[in-house]
């Protein structure tokens, strides 16, 4: 397991302020997940700080990765801890952050060499993007091989 940061001011505003509100976070959080379209996964979710904690195990690591990416891509979150088991393991995605004037095709070409490979990326992160050119900076994205 491990570590991924994120960028603090980037992301999805559930609450005004995490201070003293860790329960409430968690729970905001949980939800989250399932408002974006991942269901109920079986999880656990702690939060420290700007720190959230994940336990618990999924169906694939293509799950696993898009829910730490919902955690993470929350503004006031700056790095979630990943405790969550696979069933079925499988080469973990990579992950960019996008930059300002970045869009999907630019991304597309960097890590693939092809622009016209945007829908890779974009399919990659269905459901917490709604359409490929509803990204932003700080937001962190699965890049599938």
């Amino acid at each position: 397991m491990s570590i991924f940061a994120f960028v603090k001011e980037a992301g999805v505003k559930l609450w005004e302020s995490l201070v003293g509100q860790e329960a409430q976070a968690a729970e905001s959080l949980k939800e989250h997940v399932a408002k974006v379209g991942l269901g109920n996964p079986n999880i656990e979710v702690s939060v420290e700080g700007d720190k959230v904690t994940a336990r618990g195990e999924v169906a694939s690591q293509e799950e696993k990765e898009k829910i730490l990416l919902v955690l993470g891509n929350v503004a006031g979150v700056g790095e979630v801890d990943d405790q969550i088991g696979v069933v079925t393991p499988a080469l973990a995605a990579r992950f960019v952050t996008v930059k300002k004037g970045d869009t999907l095709s630019a991304i597309a070409k960097i890590e693939y060499g092809n622009a016209n490979a945007y829908m890779k990326i974009f399919e990659a992160n269905k459901p917490m993007l709604g359409h490929p050119d509803k990204i932003y900076p700080g937001q962190v994205l699965r890049i599938p091989e």
